[in-house]
């Protein structure tokens, strides 16, 4: 295989011009870049990526730490990182976690082995201070709110978001309000969540409380236990669109009318509610995607807050 030093005879150029064009700089003359680019067809010539890696001082690539690739809300995410990575000739390695703490270590210590530019978390398990030290290696950037210096966020105020929508439910008449959510009491958007409710209504009654809700399958399950209680609630608050689109099929199956007999409420304004006509609580989840990616660029460790929205549709 031919190396760059062959390269340079070839074209009749220095190793240092051969090494410009391979890293695309822009301080070579149009003759010389297409000298050297025609020998390197010719010999199909691949260069090596750690190598140019090295010179670079930089990967163009990040990663981002997801707890799981089949959440409607983490792709949002995601989707919004590859947005941007895109346009700006990153690669993204996708990290899923399973919230194991280990791996999510495992992970970050790939900035310290230079094999990231830098590390988008949508989602953590670990404390604060287990994950900080890996900033000596390069940019970390969250997508909660976080007070500590060193690390930047993109984030929502999920509490507003929760207390609006409660209030917009007690606002409509509804005080027996059940919900759902995914993780349990580690997770600070259920916490935020049982916050704004209790703010709202009081105490949350243990029988309108369903955990473990990810999918349309998930809601449908839940639809049936809440929706044959002796005393059944009058709105549900949904973690999620699928979760609500569930609840909204098992509703029609017992021919309940929403909103006239249940109101629903989704979040993050997925297709399933759109198509259902779902109230939904909108995160913005892409463009909190795109504004981590644009902190790992610019390395600032800035607090950015993206604005919730409340959408309004038939379903209350």
């Amino acid at each position: 295989m031919a190396n760059i030093n062959e390269i340079a005879k070839l074209a009749g150029v220095s190793v240092t011009t051969v090494s410009r064009v391979l890293n695309n700089h822009k301080y070579v003359s149009d003759e010389k870049r297409s000298a050297v680019q025609k020998v390197i067809a010719e010999m199909d010539y691949t260069p090596n990526k750690n190598a140019v890696d090295l010179i670079r001082r930089e990967t163009r690539m990040i990663g981002v730490i997801i707890p799981y690739n089949n959440n409607q809300a983490f792709d949002q995410l995601l989707h919004g990182v590859l947005n941007v990575s895109i346009e700006n000739d990153y690669s993204v390695t996708v990290l899923p976690t399973k919230y194991n703490k280990d791996k999510e270590l495992e992970y970050l210590a790939m900035l310290k082995n230079k094999l990231l530019d830098g590390i988008i978390i949508t989602s953590r398990s670990n404390e604060w201070e287990s994950i900080i030290p890996f900033t000596n290696y390069g940019p970390v950037v969250c997508c909660e709110y976080t007070e500590h210096p060193e690390i930047g966020c993109s984030y929502i105020d999920r509490y507003a978001s929760y207390l609006e929508a409660f209030q917009y439910l007690k606002e409509k008449g509804h005080s027996r309000v059940a919900i759902t959510r995914g993780r349990g009491m580690e997770s600070i958007s259920t916490r935020q969540t049982l916050d704004a409710y209790k703010d709202t209504f009081g105490e949350l009654p243990s029988e309108l409380h369903i955990s473990d809700c990810y999918s349309v399958e998930d809601g449908y399950q839940a639809g049936k236990q809440l929706l044959n209680l002796d005393a059944r609630p009058t709105a549900i608050y949904a973690n999620g669109d699928e979760v609500a689109g569930g609840i909204y099929m098992y509703a029609q199956s017992i021919h309940l009318k929403v909103p006239h007999d249940i109101a629903i409420m989704g979040q993050e304004n997925q297709p399933i509610g759109v198509g259902l006509g779902l109230s939904s609580v909108d995160h913005q989840l892409i463009k909190v995607g795109e504004q981590a990616f644009d902190l790992i660029m610019s390395k600032l460790k800035h607090k950015i807050e993206i604005p919730y929205q409340i959408i309004h549709r038939s379903s209350i």
